[in-house]
């Protein structure tokens, strides 16, 4: 995948996050997004979240906006 269509990616998932803030969180150990449904952070195993709107729409924004930059676990398999 280019660079340039990891960044399309990120920005389609970012629009979806976005349209539907209520149903996701910010992680407060990494930043990552999780959908509302997780307990822990598939990412980093934290537990603590910021579910306010605004933050989530905020990331998502932020995260769209450069390449990732965390391993995730898929990124392992």
């Amino acid at each position: 995948m280019s660079s340039t269509d990891h960044l399309a990616d990120r920005a389609a998932r970012a629009k979806k996050i976005i349209a539907a803030p209520e149903n996701f969180k910010v992680c407060e150990g990494c930043e990552s997004i999780v959908t509302m449904r997780v307990a822990s952070c598939p990412n980093c195993h934290g537990y603590r979240f910021d579910e306010a709107p605004e933050r989530v729409i905020g990331q998502a924004e932020l995260l769209a906006s450069r390449p990732q930059q965390s391993v995730t676990a898929q990124d392992l398999s």
